[in-house]
């Protein structure tokens, strides 16, 4: 197929820029523009992959852009967004205009274009789990503008496939882990503070539960999302179907890094109360019956198993050192 990846040089969508080139797809990689001309991790993709796709630099804010990268495409795989939770505290107007707006202006060109949406959203909109675990009919709970605006572009998503007939999957990740995420998520802060000599490491709370899902179960799933016709109109769980406390992550990390760990509390990186999700465990049933897929990372073996390859890329000095791992990003 010919399909367009937005975010493609971003954590995720690198990764899943280079697993759609290995499966024998004409991809064209929608990065943002910038003025360097650099095109994020697709600048350090794989050497067998680095040519083989097409790059365009745009502004998913930008409808005119988006249309002229959605020329000719048969699906578009939507990853651009912004989604630091805390950043979505400082700057919520930012997260509006481009992860509802962009949206929009995706989903506007692929009704006009008759182009497929692979919409990405996050289990972030589930907020605080009401039951567990959390099916795809969960309330939507916005606990943070990030996750607000997420909700948004899923409904709009959503709406574009019962008004208009587009073609749209919303894909729900859970919380994806591994090589190339930044240090505004949970793991790889604690492996880079590790990694850099820390015996005393700085976190927020330690108590909420997480499900975490390996990059690579993450990008398997979309590809099944591509060729999973009865996955139209649906709304699909990514996740492992495992919990674990951020405090027993911490430790587990620190365990097989054999390093000792003192954890110190940062209050800088605490979310308001009313706003922090407690409790967060997928049910992929969904996901095994419509697209025939199954986490090869699932359950504490097989996230054991994910850290360790994840801790191996980091620990890699070329790697480390684009890392500022001592200090606190939004």
């Amino acid at each position: 197929m010919k399909l367009l990846v937005t975010g493609a040089d971003g954590f995720i969508g690198s990764h899943l820029t280079e697993a759609l080139v290995r499966a024998g797809h004409e991809v064209r990689a929608f990065v943002l523009y910038n003025s360097f001309g650099t095109r994020g991790w697709l600048d350090r993709c794989a050497t067998e992959v680095a040519g083989a796709f097409e790059v365009f630099a745009g502004d998913v804010r930008d409808p005119y852009g988006v249309r002229a990268a959605m020329q000719g495409v048969e699906a578009v795989l939507h990853l651009a967004a912004l989604i630091a939770i805390p950043y979505s505290y400082h700057s919520p107007d930012t997260y509006v205009d481009t992860n509802i707006k962009g949206t929009l202006n995706i989903l506007q060109a692929a009704r006009e274009l008759g182009a497929r949406v692979i919409h990405t959203s996050t289990s972030e909109v589930y907020g605080t789990a009401r039951f567990v675990p959390i099916t795809e009919e969960h309330p939507l709970q916005g606990q943070s503008p990030y996750a607000a605006t997420k909700i948004g572009a899923d409904q709009l998503a959503m709406s574009f496939w019962c008004a208009f007939g587009t073609p749209v999957t919303i894909i729900r990740p859970f919380n994806t882990y591994g090589p190339r995420q930044s240090t505004r998520a949970v793991i790889p802060t604690i492996i880079t503070q590790i990694a850099g000599g820390a015996r005393q490491i700085k976190l927020g709370a330690l108590h909420p539960t997480r499900d975490f899902s390996y990059v690579g179960d993450t990008v398997s799933g979309f590809l099944a999302a591509l060729s999973a016709p009865a996955a139209v109109g649906q709304v699909v769980n990514l996740g492992s179907g495992f919990e674990i406390a951020v405090g027993d992550v911490a430790r587990t990390i620190a365990e097989l890094m054999e390093r000792p760990l003192e954890i110190l509390a940062d209050t800088q990186r605490l979310r308001p109360a009313d706003s922090e999700v407690e409790r967060l465990w997928s049910d992929n049933t969904r996901a095994r019956s419509l697209l025939s897929w199954q986490p090869s990372y699932g359950e504490l073996e097989g996230f054991r198993r994910g850290l360790t390859e994840t801790i191996a890329w980091y620990r890699e000095p070329a790697n480390l050192t684009l890392y500022r791992a001592q200090e606190y990003q939004l």
